[in-house]
């Protein structure tokens, strides 16, 4: 099936590691491109909050005085953040009594003081 597949351009139907630029074909170079078709292979989102917080150190190091740029990009890692660890309430309550039987099963028994008490 090629690119051009019902009249669109972009992904090949046939193929979903097969990406194309598609859309911003016109707008990156050759290497970009290249670079393009590698990213899309990352899924999540940690290598992004890695690259912005090594990229926050350099614009910290290089242009401190840029607060706007800098602002701009923390306020964008800490979207990612919350993004990445967001969970939802029933999950954050399976969370907590999974840590809760592992305290109580394993940490206990074995001797190892937490300093918390919890219903058995």
């Amino acid at each position: 099936m090629s690119a051009k597949a019902g009249g669109k351009r972009g992904v090949l139907k046939s193929k979903p590691s097969a990406r194309k630029p598609g859309f911003y074909a016109k707008v990156l170079d050759e290497a970009e491109q290249l670079d393009f078709e590698l990213a899309s292979g990352v899924e999540g989102i940690d290598d992004e909050i890695t690259l912005l917080r090594v990229k926050i150190k350099s614009l910290l190091e290089s242009e401190p005085e840029n607060i706007r740029l800098i602002m701009q990009v923390t306020n964008a890692l800490e979207r990612l953040i919350r993004t990445r660890y967001n969970i939802s309430k029933e999950q954050r309550k399976g969370l907590k009594e999974a840590i809760g039987n592992v305290i109580r099963d394993i940490a206990i028994p074995l001797g190892i003081g937490v300093g918390v008490s919890l219903k058995k």
